[in-house]
């Protein structure tokens, strides 16, 4: 997710470290919630799938809006690899920041799911069984991140709350109308190897779930072409994204 374009330039964030660290921190939260409410999900209500699955979806689309809203004026809150690498092909990113972000990213992530696992009395790693395999499952990845990738830049050019309350809406939408439930994010997808519970995957469907995910990162930006998005260069240093509206 980003934020509207007063919060959402690298000139107007913070510094690439703290930056950093808010990727990160968010990115744990985020891993926190999806992993830990699948466990309680599978407490609260053992046997019914569909009441799990919403428990899960509420929760994480609740807590995601909220991260968005706490660290937008920080880093612009993408929490997502690709968001980030969406943004520095739209010139809004410099291109420095990208490596910071994604190690901030996947690592926050990691932890995210250790911590989770321990609040619940899990081992800290446990590798998932739960095989998400085969071309239906991909083809909801990719409509799921494609699906995501439109609402961060549509909301553009609404407040934060309104980009936040729209991703968080639709990540909660998309954990039911995606045969995936909607991973759409690779720093994600990979963290939840590392849990063998409700959210889990095997570490041998992650190649898949990845490859579809970027396969929506380049639908998204052929389809934002084609809609008349202007901001489709990159950005290869911070005078690129200086004076941005």
């Amino acid at each position: 997710m980003t934020p509207p374009p007063d919060l959402d330039t690298s000139s107007t964030l913070a510094p690439t470290g703290r930056a950093a660290l808010a990727e990160g921190v968010g990115s744990f939260f985020l891993l926190a919630t999806v992993v830990g409410s699948g466990i309680a999900a599978t407490r609260l209500s053992p046997g019914a799938l569909g009441l799990e699955l919403l428990e899960n979806a509420l929760a994480t689309g609740a807590v995601l809006g909220t991260l968005i809203l706490t660290f937008a004026p920080l880093s612009g809150a993408h929490f997502n690899p690709l968001v980030t690498i969406l943004q520095w092909t739209r010139g809004r990113l410099e291109r420095e920041r990208i490596g910071p972000y994604l190690f901030a990213q996947f690592i926050g992530a990691a932890l995210g799911t250790v911590t989770a696992n321990l609040m619940f009395a899990h081992p800290a790693i446990t590798f998932s069984t739960t095989s998400r395999f085969g071309g239906h499952l991909w083809l909801g990845e990719l409509v799921a991140t494609l699906g995501l990738l439109l609402v961060v830049v549509g909301t553009e050019r609404h407040s934060t709350l309104a980009g936040a309350l729209a991703v968080g809406g639709y990540i909660t939408g998309a954990y039911f109308f995606t045969s995936s439930t909607s991973f759409a994010n690779p720093a994600v997808t990979v963290a939840r190897t590392l849990s063998r519970s409700f959210a889990g995957i095997a570490p041998g469907s992650v190649t898949g779930f990845v490859v579809a995910q970027g396969a929506g990162l380049l639908v998204a930006l052929g389809l934002l072409r084609l809609l008349g998005d202007a901001r489709l260069t990159p950005a290869h240093s911070p005078a690129s994204t200086k004076g941005l509206p």
